[in-house]
């Protein structure tokens, strides 16, 4: 009979197996037992059912006594980032949990390519677990932690679990221990004291150094030691070393340097010399996560590569000689190779055989040849004779386009006055039109024209012979094209019209003309963005001005949000934010990073447009992502000049962004002197605090950095204000390797603070 929840020990509900129905999918597995899915029949949700190998079917009273122990002690345990126990089940006997859909970390690190801020929020959701164990009191220990045991929701977020299933392994003998955690997989992730016969119980930085080899896992995403022998993993941990940094690349970013320091802390040999969770671990990873959360991404740079023609010539070089010119004629056609070319020569019969007049493998026809060589009475004679004026080699090509690429506007005649079809195009969609518009060759293109080319042919990219003319800057032809009624917003395949193009490129002419005719200002490309935004980011002045002057749109958001003055401000193009803040530009538009111009000017360092747009009246205060302002950019990425600029421009250095961090805050993690300076000039507080309790006090310390640390305490800043769990400045500093002694003991009288704490104070926090 089911019990369901009739039965409960205290909060805890007991179940058995009918309780869920009949279909358990095994999800994980390994040392530490099986963990099956289950859905319960009345509350119609899914849980997870953890079986542990210690739990066998017939277990003992006592098992089952210690079982419900432990999971009365875990269902107490509520934390957002620690897996919910709803009960025990007896048969069999396991734990019921809530269930994690994407499983754990483990298994994601092995199969998934995972982005850096998803790393870093899992490191920094994982210690946001283990420093809530660590801060009750009595410490709740781990002494189990490593990705297995680090599961993510639907959304990827944490939840820590089998926290309580160690106290199990602590009944063993050390031996009986280590072997065990070989057996589940842990081995790796134990502490070198584990292995050198100390006698002293795990402590809290049993779980700070398996924290240290997690970060590893998730840096690199690899297994540690992989490939080792439990006695040799053993060595080499004992001896000091730890899993390889070859992996570590120069082209990480620099937060992943950083977590890289804060991951060897964690593993250091010595335990007291480890970082603790409730003190310097959470604050590190609190503001490496707000960090990377908050960089800058550069507005797309277009890269339009000139529109051209492959097209092979036939022509042969006037100086090669006939024996030699078949040689040539080969080499130079890349559909196949010419076997035989039909030799006309000066005293012999102008009339072909019918040999001579077949088409050979690459279809190359004695009229491909005689038009590419120019010969235009031989042309005349041979179509006297009705061949195919319209005949196509293997890549396409017509005698009519040949003649129009190499700018023969006689042969051109004399081929349309045969009938040839003006609109037959090569294997690419180019016409004999989109050739002349390329080389900008009037003259034949009217002929085209007259002759029934189309006037809007598009290529297969979707370029017509009028975006071929604005490239090229002839404005001859494109004024030819107008006159025939070609549509200037014709858009190729990423959307440009020829008024992109001419922009792009600068040919300020054609921008009048296209504009004059009609051409949409404002047309969107693919990625939404405008002619005004291709002239900007190539800095085409003129061309700018004349799009302005006609009425473009100065706030047009291409896909990513950024307008033309985002562009301008980001480049470093003075003069032209000068331009549009001229015609109107809003200063105020955000990315959908939610940064301003101003934010990218700060994050680049272009100290002029810094000037330019505070003096246009700048939200010097604009909170972008993360609420960063331009302030909290420049004092984490910028120069010393830059942080001194805003500041002089009126911009708040106590404005705090989404996790309390002041500009303040960043400078000193970052290390700048001179940015902290100008910050305590124009009245930093230096008691701000971010949400978890974070003076910029606590970071100097806990950076080691004795230059700033005394540089706030001259500002007023006091060594012994609590953070949210306790831990002061002194004491974060005095674990500092880099502490300077005399200082923080209070013997320098200069720099009284508030309270004392003795050299004995560096406890556990």
């Amino acid at each position: 009979m089911a019990l369901g929840v009739e039965q409960r020990l205290g909060s805890l509900a007991v179940f058995t197996r009918d309780d869920f129905e009949g279909d358990w999918r095994p999800v994980a597995g390994g040392g530490f037992g099986q963990v099956f899915q289950a859905r319960h029949r009345r509350w119609r949700t899914q849980y997870a059912i953890k079986c542990s190998p210690c739990l066998l079917p017939d277990a003992t009273s006592s098992d089952v006594n210690c079982l419900i122990e432990e999971a009365t002690k875990m269902e107490k345990i509520k934390f957002q980032h620690i897996v919910s126990i709803y009960g025990v089940c007896k048969q069999p006997l396991g734990i019921v949990m809530e269930f994690m859909a994407n499983g754990s970390l483990e298994k994601m690190l092995c199969t998934h390519s995972i982005s850096w801020q998803l790393k870093f929020r899992i490191i920094h959701e994982t210690s946001l677990a283990m420093n809530f164990l660590h801060s009750i009191k009595p410490p709740l220990l781990h002494l189990d932690l490593k990705p297995g045991n680090i599961l993510l929701d639907s959304s990827m977020h944490v939840k820590i679990s089998d926290f309580g299933l160690s106290k199990w392994m602590e009944q063993s003998t050390r031996m009986q221990y280590i072997e065990r955690s070989a057996l589940r997989g842990t081995l790796s992730y134990m502490p070198p004291e584990m292995f050198l016969q100390s006698n002293m119980a795990p402590g809290p930085k049993y779980d700070v150094y398996s924290f240290g080899i997690v970060i590893w896992d998730i840096l690199t995403q690899k297994k540690p030691y992989s490939g080792l022998s439990m006695m040799n993993i053993i060595i080499r941990v004992a001896a000091g070393m730890r899993p390889s940094l070859q992996s570590v690349s120069d082209e990480w970013p620099g937060e992943a340097q950083q977590m890289g320091d804060l991951m060897k802390r964690c593993w250091d040999q010595d335990p007291k010399k480890r970082p603790c969770f409730p003190a310097d671990i959470t604050v590190e990873t609190d503001l490496l996560l707000s960090l990377l959360q908050s960089p800058v991404t550069d507005p797309e740079s277009e890269a339009l590569a000139r529109k051209v023609s492959c097209k092979p010539s036939l022509r042969r070089p006037p100086e090669v000689s006939e024996e030699v010119s078949q040689e040539l004629t080969d080499s130079a056609d890349s559909g196949g190779h010419l076997q035989r070319v039909l030799q006309l020569s000066d005293s012999g019969s102008l009339v072909p055989s019918d040999e001579e007049l077949c088409i050979y493998e690459n279809k190359v026809t004695p009229l491909h040849f005689l038009v590419a060589q120019g010969r235009v009475e031989q042309v005349r004679l041979l179509l006297a004779h009705e061949v195919d004026v319209d005949c196509q080699t293997a890549c396409g090509y017509t005698p009519l386009l040949i003649a129009a690429q190499d700018r023969q506007p006689e042969l051109c005649a004399l081929l349309l006055d045969h009938g040839a079809d003006a609109n037959l195009a090569d294997e690419d969609g180019w016409t004999p039109l989109h050739f002349t518009a390329q080389n900008g060759d009037d003259r034949t293109a009217r002929l085209l024209l007259d002759h029934g080319a189309r006037v809007d042919a598009q290529e297969h990219e979707g370029w017509t012979p009028f975006h071929l003319a604005a490239q090229n800057n002839f404005e001859n032809v494109a004024r030819l094209l107008v006159s025939r009624q070609a549509d200037p917003n014709l858009r190729e395949a990423e959307g440009k019209t020829p008024l992109h193009v001419a922009a792009y490129f600068g040919h300020v002419t054609l921008v009048k003309l296209l504009t004059g005719q009609g051409a949409e200002l404002d047309a969107q490309q693919r990625n939404l963005r405008t002619p005004l935004h291709l002239a900007v980011e190539r800095g085409k002045v003129r061309a700018i001005q004349h799009l302005l002057k006609s009425g473009a749109a100065p706030d047009a958001l291409d896909r990513n949000g950024y307008s033309p003055l985002h562009t301008a401000a980001a480049r470093g193009r003075y003069l032209i934010c000068k331009m549009l803040l001229r015609y109107g530009a809003s200063l105020q538009l955000p990315t959908q990073q939610g940064w301003t111009p101003l934010h990218l000017a700060a994050y680049k360092g272009h100290l002029e447009i810094i000037h330019l747009l505070a003096e246009s009246h700048a939200d010097l205060g604009a909170p972008g992502s993360m609420n960063w302002t331009p302030l909290h950019l420049a004092a984490r990425h910028g120069e010393e000049e830059v942080v001194a600029a805003l500041l002089r421009c009126g911009a708040d250095p106590n404005a705090a962004e989404q996790s309390g961090w002041t500009p303040l805050h960043l400078a000193v993690q970052r290390g700048t002197f001179l940015s902290v300076t100008h910050l305590l000039e124009h009245h930093a507080d230096v008691h701000a605090r971010s949400k978890g309790g974070w003076t910029p006090a606590h970071l100097a310390a806990l950076k080691g950095n004795m230059a700033i640390l005394k540089a706030l305490v001259r500002a007023g800043a006091q060594l012994d204000i609590q953070a949210g769990e306790g831990c002061t400045p002194r004491q974060l500093a005095l674990r500092s390797q880099k502490q300077s002694a005399a200082f923080l003991e209070g013997k320098e009288p200069s720099l009284a603070v508030v309270g004392s704490a003795e050299p004995g104070d560096q406890t556990e926090v």
